[in-house]
This record gives structure tokens, sequence and C-alpha cells, in this order.
């Protein structure tokens, strides 16, 4: 790894390890959480500083971000042209669904979760944006294969490594092969407790301004499981209103 992407991935940690301590640090706690230098961390620091990201408490040289990365992050989420229109629909879909919707993209061999509406149920499924889930054990990674030819849906499958997340997941090929053929008669693909145990998803994929999302339903299985039919109609609903969009971005 060069030195700037070195960087780029410990200023991104950095971040991410604010939000788990939900505190300020030190620049030795700093310094652990990253497993980098201190004289490493102390340059990443300085910078953001001089950038606003960061600042220190004069009494205990504690570290905190500030709430620049926070707006800008809202003025780019607020901007996004999928998500401006597409929002309204997912939004309609928990709704109507209560459980917790997800819109994803294939990136090579994971689904990236671009945004995830949780239910409205105090049991329900949660996830956050930008979670990377397997295609073969994911309902929207299986969309995703699922709507690919036959040949070339057995040429992935025979390819992808199917590591086994629960002891529900499926890791025999021909066995996947089949289960994402039911889901392609059907138009919508079902993981049952594969990816996260007692959690159970449909997904089906739509076309949106000439590219290609998936959309998803989760939530406990024994809640999800004795009304597949009723919720997998309202899913696709969904996606036919996502797909009469139209038009190219």
């Amino acid at each position: 790894m060069n030195e700037g992407v070195k960087t780029a991935v410990r200023t991104v940690n950095l971040f991410e390890a604010f939000s788990r301590r939900k505190g300020p640090m030190t620049l030795t706690q700093i310094s652990e959480s990253l497993s980098a230098p201190i004289s490493s961390c102390h340059g990443l620091v300085r910078t953001l500083i001089g950038m606003g990201y960061l600042y220190t408490s004069e009494q205990t040289r504690a570290i905190y971000p500030t709430k620049r990365l926070l707006d800008i992050a809202q003025t780019i989420a607020a901007h996004d042209p999928v998500l401006e229109s597409v929002v309204p629909v997912l939004e309609d879909l928990r709704d109507s669904s209560n459980e917790t919707v997800m819109l994803g993209r294939r990136q090579g061999d994971v689904i990236l979760y671009l945004d995830v509406i949780e239910g409205t149920q105090t049991v329900r499924y949660s996830a956050g944006v930008g979670e990377m889930k397997p295609l073969h054990s994911s309902a929207i990674g299986k969309a995703f294969l699922g709507r690919l030819e036959a040949g070339e849906r057995a040429a992935q499958v025979a390819r992808l490594e199917l590591d086994r997340h629960t002891p529900n997941t499926i890791v025999e090929r021909a066995t996947l092969e089949a289960d994402l053929g039911d889901g392609a008669a059907v138009g919508y693909f079902i993981t049952r407790g594969e990816n996260v145990v007692d959690v159970m998803g449909l997904a089906t994929t739509a076309e949106i301004f000439g590219d290609v999302f998936g959309i998803g339903i989760a939530a406990p299985l024994s809640r999800m499981e004795s009304d597949v039919s009723t919720q997998s109609v309202r899913l696709l609903a969904a996606r036919d209103r996502l797909e009469a969009l139209g038009g190219v971005l």
C-alpha cells in the first residue's frame, strides 16, 4: 500500500474510531485505535485540526471531530441525484411493510448499501449505509446474481468463494444455483438466516436512470416467513415504481 493510500485509509479509520468510541480520544488512544505509530497519528491529527475537522481541549488535550464533516456529508447526501428520487419510494415501502428497507449496488463481489431506512418495529433488522454484504448470502446479492443469464450466472457461482456466515448459509454451488433459479422465476430472492442468523430478506433489482440497483426488505425471520407473499407484492410494486422513473442521470 503506497503512502497516499495508507493516509487515506488511516483518515477514514480515524473517524470510524471516533464513531465507535462516542467520545474524545487522546493521541495515545488514537494510536492504539489505528494500530499506528504516535508520530504518524500526530501528523494526521495536526493536519485535520488545521483543516477544521478536529479540535483539541486545552485542558485535557483530548481530541474530537468538529461538525465540519457532518455538514459536508449532509450537503453531499442532500444532492445525491439517485437518492433524491429513490428515497420517497423506499420510504413508502418501509411504511407499507413496517420493515427495514435497503438500497444497494453491486461492487465487484460484494453488495454496498447506499441507503438503509429502518423499519418501525421495536425488534427490527438494523444495518448501516456503507456496509458490504456477500453476493451469495445476502438477498440483494442473490438478486444481482439471479438477474444474469443462466450461463453467466453459473460461471459467477463457480468462481465465488462461498464462505459460511451462519449455519444456514448456502455453500453448495448446485444448491445456490437452484435457489437463484427459483428466485428468477418469481422475480424476487430470499435469504433465510444465511447472512445474519434469524433474519430473513427479500430482494429484487430495478433499472433506475440507466443503472441497476438492488432493493430489499429485511426483518426477523419468524415475522417475515409468515408474510412472504404480501411483502413480495409490496417489494415488486416498489420496483415497478422505481423503474417508471425512467431517464438517465
